[in-house]
């Protein structure tokens, strides 16, 4: 009976050694983690479940079609067209001043008066002379008209008379030239003439501006040669005045400066009274357009790995959606593929959002 006892428990042993079927474990593995996997789903549906499917707020932007503009931003400042500072022609001293700042004047009007007092003496001096040279070529005219005298009688008289009309008109262009003048019509911006000073040609006098022919100047980096000409749109901003216009670009010039390698844009500005020459301003200029642009706010786009996505919402639950983008101004990002108008996207919220999760907006 004892061997027997024996034998059994060797054959048990022995049998218990031999290596396990590696096909048998791994199903049978397999088997135990499908258990456990339906347990791990009873228990997050039973006490999980609710946390996970909950509803989340957000804040959604309706994907729309709309104009889309790049600017090249560059600052510059207001200058006037007319901008003219009138000096003496003639020397001397400053007899009267008829004009003051900021007084409104029209071209052609005389602004100061230099002492011309030689100069019209000489002129009634000469006019003497040229009277009774007058008188002479009469008389000497009549007598020739009727055939009396010699023709160079005549021609003698005609010669003196001309000859002192010509010294006249020499003399009354310098007693011009002692008036001071006005080249243009605008306002008085400075004046430095004061009654009983000296003048001089060359010396700094007078500066007339008209304000209605104001440009917004600026210069432009020669890399955006191709990209800025005459034409463009561009928005002027005025930051002083919290104040902008839109309008276009009308001189852009074809040559560029050696030393700055830079070339310069103008903008005509309309007449406003709250303008000024040597105002800041800032030229933005249209460089790239396009009529029908998906356009999202920047801050719905989400970095990835494989490229930029957002959150969009469909039947009431997040999705995730791949696109691509184009530039990006002002907050604003063209979408170049990916979305189309009528699409809703999360705008705030998304940072905690997870596909497939149900929204509320």
């Amino acid at each position: 009976m004892k061997r027997v006892l024996f034998i059994s428990v060797i054959a048990i042993l022995a049998a218990c050694s031999k290596p396990k079927d590696k096909k048998a474990e791994l199903a049978e593995l397999k088997q135990k983690r499908a258990e456990l996997d339906g347990q791990i789903a009873k228990l997050e549906k039973e006490v999980g479940g609710k946390d996970s499917l909950a509803t989340k707020d957000v804040t959604v932007y309706d994907v729309k079609s709309a104009p889309f503009y790049n600017y090249i931003e560059i600052q510059g400042k207001v200058d006037a067209e007319q901008n003219v500072e009138v000096n003496p022609e003639m020397q001397g001293i400053v007899t009267a001043v008829y004009v003051k700042i900021g007084q409104t004047v029209s071209k052609g009007q005389v602004l100061a008066q230099i002492d011309d007092n030689v100069l019209r003496q000489n002129i009634a001096q000469l006019q003497t002379q040229l009277d009774l040279a007058n008188n002479l070529y009469n008389r000497q005219k009549n007598l020739w008209d009727q055939k009396i005298g010699t023709e160079v009688q005549y021609l003698n008289a005609k010669s003196q008379k001309e000859g002192l009309e010509r010294q006249m008109n020499v003399l009354r262009t310098q007693q011009g030239q002692f008036k001071i003048k006005s080249p243009i019509s605008g306002s008085v911006e400075q004046m430095d003439l004061k009654v009983g000073q000296a003048a001089a040609p060359g010396m700094q006098a007078i500066r007339i501006v008209n304000a209605n022919t104001l440009k917004a100047k600026a210069q432009v980096a020669e890399a955006y040669l191709g990209k800025i000409g005459q034409g463009d749109n561009v928005r002027v901003i005025f930051p002083d005045l919290q104040d902008s216009l839109t309008t276009k670009v009308s001189f852009a010039s074809k040559v560029v400066d050696q030393a700055s390698r830079s070339f310069n844009i103008e903008v005509n500005l309309p007449s406003n009274k709250k303008y000024r020459a040597n105002m800041i301003s800032v030229l933005k200029v249209v460089d790239y357009s396009n009529p029908n642009a998906i356009i999202v706010p920047v801050n719905a786009i989400q970095n990835a790995e494989n490229g930029k996505y957002v959150m969009a919402v469909v039947n009431g639950k997040a999705q995730r959606t791949n696109i691509s983008i184009g530039r990006t101004i002002d907050g604003k990002t063209e979408v170049l593929s990916g979305l189309k108008a009528g699409d809703k996207i999360v705008v705030t919220g998304v940072e905690d959002l997870n596909e497939g999760d149900p929204v509320k907006y």
